[in-house]
């Protein structure tokens, strides 16, 4: 009797390392079968890494063609994913969320296809989502059970309905929440499994001769969106690399933003690079001892990636040009939720 598959279902380059680490660790062992149902996630994934591995189409924005496209995409999934699985003894299936009629299908068709014995769900981290919880409304309940009635027509379609947190936490499905270290999370303490970062040091990644400390600046087009003035930008420039000084980094990349063609944050002194795959990917792949930026969505990135003891700060917060007073409140938010040092 074959023995357990891990099948994953991710859209964003965190979900996806979160799954590859996963695969490494608790997963170990196991058939590793890899979903992704976001376009823009296709230049991280690595299907080399994974035993099958598939782009699945999101039904209610890329339904079949012709009369009842999206319920006919759902059987096709279950179809898809149910040959890359193939057959089982105990089944794995992680996502970062359950609640959406595109994944819970899977819950019950897919041991039935598999011959698996044992099911269990587990949720894959998300970010900001994983801080707190979601409450499902009312109307959100039931919906799920408006959902439920295509196994009239279709009995693999059967919706596992539940309530609580909407990504599932709550639910008797689910026996495992995967969290990153050192982040708050309001989830079951039962459920709750902590990953290892999902990037450590490696010899030869501390600097010159391994014996420096290694720093990453995040530039952005500040002054080319309008988001801070020239003698600001340069303020802020100084600042940064004063802190950098100040805490030991003697080895300090560059790496700018697409459109950061000025190379804003750049100092004479550090090594601007260049890499050829995503930010996302060259920083799995690159362990650094401190991340700086000012409001970069990387630096959020770079918090959840790396271990508690690489620094992620952001400068300059006091000299932004915000669109609005609720825009500003929202990101020191974000950017505390996370853990992610703001300086004035």
């Amino acid at each position: 009797m074959p023995g357990t598959t891990a099948l994953y279902f991710v859209a964003s380059p965190l979900q996806y390392l979160a799954a590859r680490r996963i695969a490494a660790t608790a997963e170990a062992g196991s058939r590793q079968v890899l979903i992704w149902y976001k376009h823009g996630v296709v230049s991280i994934i690595q299907p080399g890494e994974w035993d099958a591995a598939s782009y699945m189409s999101w039904p209610r924005w890329e339904p079949l063609p012709g009369v009842f496209g999206r319920h006919r995409r759902l059987r096709a999934n279950i179809g898809l994913v149910a040959g890359l699985v193939g057959q089982c003894d105990t089944l794995h299936i992680h996502s970062a969320v359950f609640d959406t009629e595109a994944i819970n299908y899977f819950l019950r068709a897919l041991p039935r296809a598999c011959g698996a014995r044992t099911m269990r769900a587990r949720i894959l981290p998300d970010g900001i989502i994983s801080t707190r919880r979601y409450p499902l409304s009312a109307g959100k309940r039931l919906a799920q059970y408006a959902r439920k009635l295509r196994r009239l027509i279709a009995p693999e379609l059967d919706y596992w309905c539940f309530d609580g947190d909407r990504i599932g936490s709550d639910a008797a499905f689910c026996d495992r929440i995967y969290v990153l270290p050192g982040l708050p999370h309001e989830y079951p303490a039962q459920k709750v499994h902590v990953l290892p970062p999902l990037v450590e040091p490696a010899a030869g990644q501390s600097g010159p001769a391994g014996t420096g400390r290694r720093a990453l600046v995040i530039g952005q087009p500040l002054t080319g969106f309008e988001l801070m003035s020239p003698a600001d930008l340069a303020a802020v420039t100084g600042e940064i690399r004063a802190w950098l000084a100040d805490h030991g980094f003697d080895a300090i990349d560059y790496k700018g933003h697409p459109k950061d063609a000025q190379r804003e944050l750049a100092h004479p002194d550090y090594r601007v690079i260049t890499p050829e795959q995503t930010l996302e990917m060259f920083m799995a792949g690159t362990h650094y001892d401190a991340v700086v930026g000012v409001r970069s969505s990387a630096l959020l990135f770079a918090r959840q990636l790396y271990p508690a003891t690489t620094l992620v700060e952001a400068f300059g917060w006091s000299r932004i040009r915000f669109k609005s007073t609720a825009e500003k409140q929202n990101m020191e938010r974000t950017f505390a939720a996370l853990g992610v040092a703001t300086h004035p």
